[in-house]
């Protein structure tokens, strides 16, 4: 039986294309033929994995008016957080819930993005 077997892609309108996939490599050091890529491997040390994640409302969005987020999978959102800093990019929260470690930005067309480092449970 076939099977979904993680995320393809995000897809969404933005005003210049070229402008924001040179932001997604200057920022997160994403480049791609056709836009930022991510490629996943077991490298990492953990299982990856990649979610749709439901809500009644968009508090969790904002500031964003769009009607999604992205989330990215980062090894070290700590030290991530800090080299955004060193560029001058605004980092809206950052916050350890104990099973994960998270920082928000906004991509320049007004999207929220996640930056997510999994924990191992305790």
């Amino acid at each position: 039986m076939a099977k979904i077997t993680g995320l393809g892609g995000i897809f969404h309108i933005v005003k210049d294309p070229t402008a924001t996939r040179k932001w997604y490599k200057d920022y997160l050091g994403l480049d791609g033929d056709y836009g930022p890529q991510l490629n996943w491997s077991e490298e990492t040390g953990d299982a990856p994995y990649s979610l749709i994640s439901h809500f009644t409302d968009g508090e969790y969005l904002k500031p964003s008016k769009a009607q999604f987020m992205i989330n990215l999978r980062v090894d070290n959102v700590a030290e991530f957080v800090e080299e955004l800093k060193a560029k001058g990019l605004e980092i809206l929260g950052h916050v350890d819930e104990g099973y994960g470690e998270f920082a928000w930005i906004m991509d320049p067309d007004g999207i929220k993005i996640e930056l997510w480092q999994q924990k191992e449970a305790p």
